[in-house]
């Protein structure tokens, strides 16, 4: 085959939530019988296990449902009811905490669809939260109700679902303050369509919105104070607890060697030192108590898993022997994302704990002291 041919269509890298997991849904929503809020797909107990998992028993003895993230389970309860109410629900943390995953699943989870979702930029428009017009039909017709072009959120509303705004304070304050209406009044005014029965869109029992935004980024908008009232802040922190951020990471990085088409060959012992490295790196503080020069860089799960799969992608693909070696230059590409000065802190964090733990005796440290030089 030349690279002009045509291929046969690929299957797609990652499906949506409500499609990944579809056999857990439908057996939940069959399973819990209880009061559902108006338009959800499940209860909210089940939405809290979909999300959380059943722990070691199966529901009627016939599925156990695997938990889908780590992290609080009073934090999902404390989301879920916020949905219940419909309220607005606003994720905040670090980047990297899984903020957005939680936002999908728990949209598949309440309405069946995670997919009415606007993707905040300092180039989004009111548009993107309203609606918007085929100017094709718009110029033939006029101003009518086949020419108008519903946004996500509109969708949602008419349909009674969760809409989802991904990084809401990328977009520009003008813009965020479109959903104040939205979401006090609970309707959409169409100025062009005065006169029809299409000049207002009311919003659907179960309508909702859940939006995600990262406490530090650049290039962020202030959310003004009307908006931040509309809405329940939750935050989602990283996770507390090292052999759970340690199997997270193993599966997530799996996951992604394996759809690269290989088998994941990276040692525990390899995943549990890069995760002791990020947590470090993240706390200030080494496992044992010492102070460790924090870099500007968020060290996150996410880039943790990133680094973990670049490791068994290169192991599958492009042996060229321990695939520890590989670790310190994965690391300085990513603590050298956003400040130069990051390059010596991880230089001070090999020469502190990677040097005090190689002294110990630890033949993995001593093996990374060792590679100190590819930090270079």
């Amino acid at each position: 085959m030349t690279l002009t041919e045509d291929r046969a269509p690929s299957a797609r890298q990652v499906l949506p939530a409500e499609e990944r997991h579809a056999a857990e849904l439908a057996f939940l929503a069959a399973h819990d019988s209880g009061p559902r809020p108006p338009g959800w797909a499940l209860t909210p107990r089940a939405v809290v296990t979909f999300i959380c998992g059943s722990g070691n028993e199966k529901l009627d003895g016939r599925m156990k449902i695997a938990p889908k993230f780590v992290g609080e389970r009073a934090l999902v309860e404390r989301c879920v009811v916020t949905l219940a109410g419909e309220r607005g629900l606003l994720l905040v943390g670090e980047p990297g905490t899984a903020k957005s995953m939680l936002s999908e699943l728990l949209a598949a989870a309440v309405c069946g669809t995670s997919a009415l979702t606007v993707q905040g930029t300092a180039g989004t428009t009111e548009d993107a939260f309203r609606y918007g017009w085929n100017y094709a039909l718009l110029l033939a017709q006029g101003p009518s109700r086949t020419a108008l072009v519903d946004s996500p959120v509109l969708t949602a509303m008419r349909s009674g679902r969760v809409a989802r705004v991904e990084e809401i304070t990328r977009c520009l304050p003008e813009v965020q303050d479109a959903l104040v209406s939205i979401l006090s009044d609970r309707r959409v005014s169409v100025p062009e369509l005065a006169g029809t029965e299409d000049a207002q869109v009311a919003a659907a029992s179960g309508f909702t919105v859940i939006a995600t935004a990262n406490l530090r980024d650049r290039g962020v908008s202030e959310m003004s104070a009307a908006l931040k009232r509309r809405f329940n802040f939750e935050t989602v922190g990283p996770i507390s607890d090292a052999d759970a951020e340690v199997s997270l990471v193993r599966r997530q990085a799996t996951a992604v060697v394996e759809r690269a088409g290989a088998a994941f060959g990276v040692d525990d012992a390899v995943l549990d030192a890069l995760v002791t490295v990020f947590r470090d790196l993240r706390s200030g503080r080494s496992a044992e108590g010492w102070d460790v020069e924090r870099p500007g860089t968020v060290m996150s799960t996410a880039e943790a898993v990133q680094v973990a799969a670049s490791l068994g992608v290169a192991a599958a693909y492009l042996p060229t022997g321990d695939v520890l070696d590989l670790v310190p230059g994965h690391l300085l590409g990513v603590v050298r994302k956003d400040d130069p000065a990051d390059h010596g802190r991880l230089l001070g964090y090999w020469d502190g704990p990677v040097r005090r733990r190689a002294e110990d005796g630890s033949a993995m440290w001593r093996r990374l002291w060792d590679l100190r030089e590819n930090l270079r």
